[in-house]
């Protein structure tokens, strides 16, 4: 039997990260955590991530995933060397791997507040280019109105223009978008940005690295697995610590279908951070 692949995320965003895993891995188990009772992350304390995110994955840990994908760049900017403390499985995080897949010294990266604040991009991509420009900027207005499914209004045009303006005036020629709701938001950048300007999404990154890794721990790679019928059912329990069916219908034009979705309670005694 496949290895159970966890996720997790504040909300709605690790559900491009998920999507990406069941295209890439579809005889790979999923189980997707999104905290919706504290979305979004990215306005809060470092401590209170730490917290967090330490409680989040002792809950996967238990749900018995055998590889952990962190579906969150403020949990992977910012905890980490919790989760990887907590998981007892290895962890793939969103940030290293697309640093490692960039191949320009004009970089941008739109993030929330605190992963922006946090720096954790900028070090990574220097780790590999240390000449690299790197010009990170927090955007706190994008995840409540994404996860608000304001997708197309002007406030959230208004935004992404303001934040794109210190990337405009640094001549980036790469923008990371280093939060998984974003990705939704990749016409409208597109629109706002030079012709020719790269969008990264580091779940793309982050999966491609986790086939040689499910390989490494025994599953069968995907070529040599057996042909799944048709329609490929995907065996992705989704779970949420806020309201189920808000969440079910707001996941919708993300998976493409309404998900089960059922709710869970993180009452555990995670270790501090």
């Amino acid at each position: 039997m496949s290895l159970l692949v966890g996720l997790f995320d504040s909300g709605l965003g690790g559900l491009t990260v998920l999507r990406q895993v069941q295209q890439r891995y579809p005889h790979s188990p999923c189980l997707y955590l999104g905290d919706t009772a504290r979305v979004p992350y990215g306005t809060r304390t470092v401590e209170d991530i730490r917290a967090i995110a330490a409680e989040v994955v002792h809950w996967l840990r238990e749900e018995g995933v055998g590889v952990l994908v962190m579906a969150c760049n403020t949990s992977n900017a910012l905890a980490l060397d919790v989760a990887v403390a907590e998981a007892g499985v290895p962890v793939v995080g969103l940030i290293d791997s697309v640093a490692a897949v960039i191949e320009s010294d004009r970089v941008g990266v739109l993030a929330t507040p605190a992963t922006a604040a946090s720096g954790a991009y900028r070090r990574a991509v220097h780790a590999s280019r240390p000449q690299a420009q790197v010009t990170e900027v927090g955007c706190p207005a994008f995840v409540p109105l994404i996860e608000a499914g304001e997708l197309h209004s002007p406030a959230l045009r208004e935004a992404a223009r303001g934040y794109l303006e210190p990337l405009l005036a640094a001549g980036v020629d790469t923008v990371v978008l280093g939060c998984t709701h974003y990705p939704l938001l990749s016409g409208l950048l597109q629109e706002l940005l030079p012709p020719g300007t790269m969008l990264i999404d580091p779940a793309i990154a982050a999966v491609e690295r986790l086939g040689p890794l499910l390989a490494s721990l025994g599953d069968l790679p995907e070529s040599e697995q057996p042909p799944l019928p048709p329609p490929l059912q995907q065996a992705t329990r989704l779970c949420v610590t806020g309201c189920p069916d808000a969440f079910a219908v707001a996941a919708h034009p993300w998976l493409g279908s309404r998900p089960a979705v059922e709710r869970v309670s993180l009452r555990l005694a995670a270790r501090p951070a």
